[in-house]
């Protein structure tokens, strides 16, 4: 790589950073690159580090990113990330057309549930829900409230899986159509009920819960297994176990 592409590309990164999705890190980049991101740019401190890398833990993409992967002074990347990843790779990718989500979203039959985040307040936990409704399969996650799903530090959490399951932000009444099953301590215990394919799974925010308005939309309020005195699950650990209680038992 000589110097004038390496300028090149740090040009070319200002230039798309302000409507470009960050993938932070080596990780971030391979599930993107996996499930049909748009990545504009790639760039890292070490290329040869990071395709030693690729070579034990992506190999299906040594190829793709010995291609793409662009290699500049590790002081470069300092002054484009707020912080460098350990990996020492970054990316610019286009975000998922937001038509193209809705449709996802809204489609019928569903063959798996759609997550409902309502008015999350921590991206870390809604970058980890994502990630698991992407390994479960799920048909997408959709927030409620200001937070935006799709903020660096949620797709960071995520590792990049925002690309393998539709990811919208939507007001409440814009829900995608299906039978909401709600997570309230006052629902009937989970593992006496159904969750159909197309449920719309619903979990409140870290501190306060559901909201009022979603309880009372609710098809049917249930509950997660808990001892008593014990006051909550994480969020990603709700999602985990109701999808994991979606999804029945192993095949024989």
């Amino acid at each position: 790589m000589t110097e004038d592409e390496a300028v090149a590309a740090v040009r070319q990164w200002g230039e798309a950073a302000p409507d470009a999705v960050l993938l932070d890190g080596f990780h971030a980049l391979k599930h993107a690159l996996r499930f049909g991101a748009d990545v504009r740019l790639a760039v890292a401190a070490d290329k040869k580090a990071v395709l030693t890398l690729a070579g034990q833990l992506a190999d299906d993409l040594t190829g793709t990113l010995d291609e793409r992967l662009v290699e500049i002074p590790a002081r470069a990347l300092k002054e484009l990330l707020p912080r460098v990843h350990p990996t020492g790779v970054a990316a610019l990718a286009a975000r998922p057309a937001r038509r193209a989500n809705l449709d996802t979203l809204s489609r019928a039959p569903r063959r798996a549930p759609v997550v409902v985040l309502d008015n999350p307040r921590n991206l870390g936990n809604v970058g980890a829900v994502i990630r698991l409704a992407a390994g479960f399969g799920a048909t997408g996650v959709v927030t409620t409230g200001d937070l935006d799903p799709w903020h660096p530090n949620a797709v960071r959490a995520g590792a990049g899986l925002h690309y393998a399951t539709a990811v919208e932000r939507l007001p409440l009444p814009e829900l995608p159509p299906g039978p909401l099953y709600v997570l309230d301590p006052e629902g009937d215990d989970i593992r006496s009920v159904t969750l159909p394919d197309d449920a719309l799974i619903a979990f409140g925010s870290e501190r306060h819960g559901i909201s009022p308005e979603l309880r009372e939309r609710a098809t049917r309020l249930v509950a997660l297994p808990m001892r008593p005195q014990v006051s909550s699950y994480n969020l990603a650990t709700s999602v985990a176990m109701a999808l994991f209680h979606w999804g029945g038992p192993a095949p024989v």
